[in-house]
């Protein structure tokens, strides 16, 4: 009778087994082995380990245990994605898409409190009849320099999976905000509000990613009455490209020719130039842009400028921001004369 007990039991006990190893997938073959062992406590541990989860599926289980030994010997920055800093810009990426008009950082939004002027143009001139001062504005060196700068995407995929359209404003203003004997006047404010076609691409370049491809028609004016008015239109073609933390674009532009009775300014191709290139180095919460200009063109128009612009971080978003200039057309009024600025002041928002 304790016999036939004992034997119902390790029936039983074997069934429960084989139920289980048929759940998790254990090889028949491993519950055989285990059968055969005649010591109880040995026999237990082997069908422990052929019943364990790791057991059905061999592979899962080195490739947990690869995916560990990586994590513990691979550097971070192996192991983590790169973010795309034009597609988190321009939300160029899948899960950045679907925001429609919804407010975004252009350029840099920031105040200069200190703007100094290496030569004031006191007697601003252009050839356009009646756009020439002849007397001394009493212009100080030193002023204060403003900038805002919002873009917004209107539509996107218009053409199949692919164009979006943005619209872009920004306006930057010069303050002589020491010169109290005139009022502290705003001496120049530039508006410059533009409509952009957008096309997603990704191509490689010498290493570099090419992410967009971009056709915008571009005002530029001071809004000023004559002989201080100043404007032109520009249809714009550039490409933006990037390499880690860095991103470059070439931007070429044609001006919109006006009659020669509303023209403020023929010759400003020649001094604001036909096309420029930037370049943007990010690392961390510190921000390096370059700008360069030129007419592309030689012997007496030939002219350019170059803008050098440094943010670092002050407290929570912050930025402490550095900008030089040097060459001609840091405004519309002064786009034929040159000059060398320095800026120090604060930022609120930087390209990325």
């Amino acid at each position: 009778m304790k016999l036939r007990t004992a034997m119902l039991r390790s029936g039983l006990l074997i069934a429960s087994l084989v139920t289980c190893a048929s759940v998790h997938g254990a090889p028949a073959g491993d519950l055989a082995t285990c059968r055969s062992i005649a010591e109880d406590a040995e026999r237990l541990r082997c069908y422990d380990k052929a019943t364990a989860p790791e057991a059905a599926d061999p592979g899962k289980a080195t490739d947990k245990a690869a995916t560990a030994s990586a994590a513990e010997t691979s550097p971070p920055s192996e192991l983590a994605t790169t973010t795309s800093l034009l597609g988190q810009a321009w939300e160029l990426d899948p899960e950045q898409r679907g925001h429609i008009l919804r407010i975004r950082q252009y350029k840099p939004v920031y105040l200069l409190p200190y703007f100094h002027a290496s030569s004031v143009n006191q007697t601003p001139h252009s050839p356009a009849t009646g756009h020439t001062v002849s007397e001394s504005q009493g212009i100080r060196s030193d002023e204060a320099k403003l900038q805002i700068s919002l873009k917004t995407k209107l539509a996107e995929d218009l053409f199949g999976n692919n164009g979006d359209l943005w619209f872009g404003y920004t306006q930057t203003s010069r303050w002589q905000v020491y010169t109290s004997g005139i009022s502290r006047p705003f001496r120049e404010t530039n508006h410059e509000p533009e409509l952009m076609m957008l096309w997603r691409t990704d191509y490689d370049l010498a290493g570099w990613r090419g992410r967009t491809v971009k056709l915008g028609i571009n005002h530029q004016s001071n809004g000023r009455s004559l002989p201080l008015s100043r404007s032109w239109n520009r249809l714009m073609l550039s490409t933006d490209l990037e390499y880690n933390d860095w991103t470059l674009s070439l931007r070429p532009w044609w001006r919109i020719q006006e009659p020669g009775g509303q023209d403020d300014n023929p010759d400003i191709s020649n001094y604001l130039g036909r096309g420029d290139l930037h370049l943007v180095k990010r690392w961390g919460e510190h921000q390096l842009s370059v700008l360069l200009r030129h007419s592309l063109r030689s012997g007496h128009n030939s002219h350019g400028a170059v803008q050098v612009d440094y943010a670092f971080p002050i407290a929570g978003e912050l930025r402490g921001h550095l900008q030089w200039f040097s060459g001609y057309g840091e405004s519309m009024i002064d786009y034929n004369h040159r000059a060398n600025y320095f800026g120090v002041g604060v930022s609120l928002l930087e390209w990325y």
